[in-house]
């Protein structure tokens, strides 16, 4: 098995030896290595292609007017979660807040709030402490003999808003 492997090589012809630009006028590929006479694609970087250049025509996004307003890096995230995922994760008599939920997986570790909806059945009883809920989850959380805390949804002032 050895002795075949050893003697493994690819067919004629498969392997090019590669060429080295500019070398010389002997390899074929000497002094304009192949780029022609002057002008910009014969110019250092090769292939001018950068994003959304048009050969100096203003780009489209350019000509366009801005528009609309965009608040992902201060935006609220808040997590939808259905009773009936509760009732799969969560032993009877548990406290349901919003550390317990990204451990059990039901939302992400990042989320800022979480909100109950109504979707599934509920059979055991819950104390949910959660930042909104739905009309719906919260007759079948009571229905089911559990309880239900609101808790704020007003964020605490930033370090840099006190006056003083």
């Amino acid at each position: 098995m050895a002795n075949v492997l050893s003697n493994l090589h690819p067919p004629a012809g498969a392997v090019r030896k590669r060429t080295r630009r500019g070398r010389g006028v002997g390899s074929g590929l000497g002094k304009t290595a192949g780029k022609g006479q002057k002008g910009q694609k014969a110019r250092h970087p090769g292939n001018f292609s950068k994003m959304g250049f048009q050969g100096g025509q203003t780009p489209m996004q350019r000509r366009l007017p801005k528009r609309g307003f965009r608040n992902t890096l201060f935006a609220t995230e808040i997590s939808a979660v259905n009773v009936g995922a509760l009732e799969k994760v969560f032993d009877a008599g548990s406290i349901v807040d919003l550390a317990a939920l990204a451990t059990a997986g039901l939302v992400e570790k990042r989320a800022d709030r979480v909100k109950i909806l109504g979707d599934g059945d509920l059979t055991i009883k819950l104390t949910l402490k959660v930042h909104g809920i739905s009309a719906g989850a919260r007759a079948k959380i009571e229905a089911a003999g559990g309880t239900v805390e609101l808790l704020s949804t007003t964020a605490p002032p930033s370090e840099g808003s006190a006056k003083g």
